[in-house]
């Protein structure tokens, strides 16, 4: 009934998050394995690797607006986005296997290709998943609370796949290429069992409503609303200093801090084990100040962090742990903070225009991500090149002066910025009460009018079953 709480069960959230791990056991290679190893182990060239991946991604975004307006008019009696979800497996699938297991000899077309591939299947699934769990509650803190599950279960799935290079030895594997194959196997083996998992237990409200057209025009009109345009910067601020992080890692660490890559590996795991401990303080943060201000708080926390790991004693895995831990706890906030948010603009949109844009919200949410994370490596890539480091190189100190800055100073001023950005947010949770009240109010109107037109002997006045259909009595 509208208006009345809508608190998913534990269970159900855990079955919408279950993709997660292998989508993020997909994603976390893709800007932290998948370039350097491209780079390192296959011989393309840094700046092939960077334009690729910079390109494939801003081609991918014009796909973004096409495909959530395609979910925004999709009507079908298992819902919007579950089947756009269930679409998308098998795409990704076919992808991965082609990019991780590739061998050394392929050409910068093949890479090309199976980028847009992957990209492709990645925006349906992102796009189908993100809309599906802003449908599943109108609540402001249960919106908090589902996307604090999906980011659990994202952390999780990176953290599961980064176990396997550590695994890997012990059973007699070694090399880098058969670490990063067997991250494509573990995303091929587990993805249609977990997407099956959420299409099996994981409802999705019908809508039943004529869908409105829904195209570029409209996604534009949606770029200008100021809660939008917010949030957007804020998203691609929040979310480009990570993506940085994440490509010039194991530069960082191995040529920088003076670690090997398996130790690197170790730390790159402590970060995302900080992120998992971290998912449920946000949280809890959101609940009491408002996910704005929680935004903003675990904003200034990374910022001081990741300026700490500037000083980092080289060779000193102590402190390195305790440092990347703290570093990881922030990670969590804004990737499903901002997506809760965006979940309240989606009702701020439909009371104002009485159309649902919740496909295509999400889709301008996907494309700032993608701009970050293609910035991350198509810009840092070619930037370290022409600042003389040397991908290729197993020492030498040409270049690090400028990888240390790019890997700490940057993320830490992005992330700052975000947080003087999203302070002054304005759709609090006091104002988004106001908007479920009025979306109550024309949902509980559009229904006694359909209700009126559909039978209009109880339009006027409310009658009982009795009154309707008389119960015929005996002649006394």
């Amino acid at each position: 009934m509208a208006g009345e709480p809508q608190r998913r069960s534990n269970w159900t959230l855990a079955a919408y998050a279950a993709p997660c791990l292998p989508l993020a056991g997909l994603g976390l290679p893709l800007v932290v394995y998948l370039p350097e190893f491209y780079a390192s182990e296959l011989g393309l060239s840094l700046a092939q690797v960077g334009f690729a991946f910079m390109m494939v991604r801003f081609l991918d975004m014009a796909f973004d607006p096409f495909i959530g307006g395609v979910m925004d008019r999709t009507r079908t009696r298992f819902g919007r986005f579950r089947p756009w979800f269930a679409i998308s497996a098998p795409i990704l699938m076919i992808a991965t296997a082609m990019l991780f297991m590739a061998k050394p000899g392929v050409t910068t077309l093949y890479l090309w290709t199976w980028l847009l591939v992957l990209y492709a299947g990645v925006s349906i699934s992102s796009l189908a998943q993100l809309a599906w769990g802003a449908a599943l509650s109108p609540e402001y803190d249960q919106r908090s609370r589902i996307y604090a599950w999906w980011q659990g279960a994202n952390v999780v799935g990176m953290i599961l796949v980064l176990t396997l290079p550590a695994l890997l030895p012990m059973i007699g594997v070694k090399g880098h290429a058969a670490a990063v194959g067997a991250m494509g196997w573990f995303v091929v083996a587990l993805l249609p069992l977990a997407v099956g998992l959420a299409i099996w237990k994981v409802p999705e409200p019908l809508v039943v409503k004529k869908a409105a057209r829904s195209g570029f025009a409209e996604y534009f009109k949606l770029l200008r609303r100021p809660t939008v345009a917010r949030l957007l910067i804020v998203d691609f601020l929040v979310g480009t200093g990570p993506a940085i992080t994440g490509a010039l890692f194991f530069f960082f660490f191995v040529r920088v801090k003076e670690f090997d890559k398996a130790t690197a590996s170790l730390l790159l795991l402590t970060y995302f084990i900080g992120g998992l401990i971290g998912a449920p303080i946000w949280t809890r943060l959101a609940y009491k100040i408002g996910k704005h201000r929680g935004l903003a708080v675990s904003g200034l926390f990374y910022a001081a962090v990741t300026l700490g790991t500037y000083i980092m004693p080289a060779g000193n895995l102590p402190v390195a742990v305790v440092m990347m831990f703290l570093a990881g706890l922030p990670y969590s906030a804004g990737a499903f903070l901002l997506r809760a948010m965006m979940a309240d603009v989606s009702d701020e949109v439909r009371l104002e225009t009485k159309i649902d844009r919740t496909g295509l919200l999400y889709a301008l949410l996907s494309g700032t991500v993608k701009i970050g994370s293609a910035s991350a490596v198509g810009i840092t890539f070619p930037v370290l090149a022409m600042m003389g480091f040397d991908a290729h190189a197993k020492a030498g100190t040409s270049g690090l002066a400028g990888l240390q800055a790019m890997f700490t100073l940057v993320p830490a001023g992005l992330a700052l910025a975000a947080s003087a950005i999203i302070a002054g947010y304005k759709l609090t949770s006091e104002k988004h009460s106001e908007i479920r009240a009025g979306l109550d109010a024309h949902d509980k109107a559009e229904a006694a009018h359909d209700l009126a037109e559909a039978a209009p002997e109880m339009a006027a006045e409310p009658k009982f079953v009795e009154e309707i259909h008389p119960v015929a009595r005996p002649a006394e």
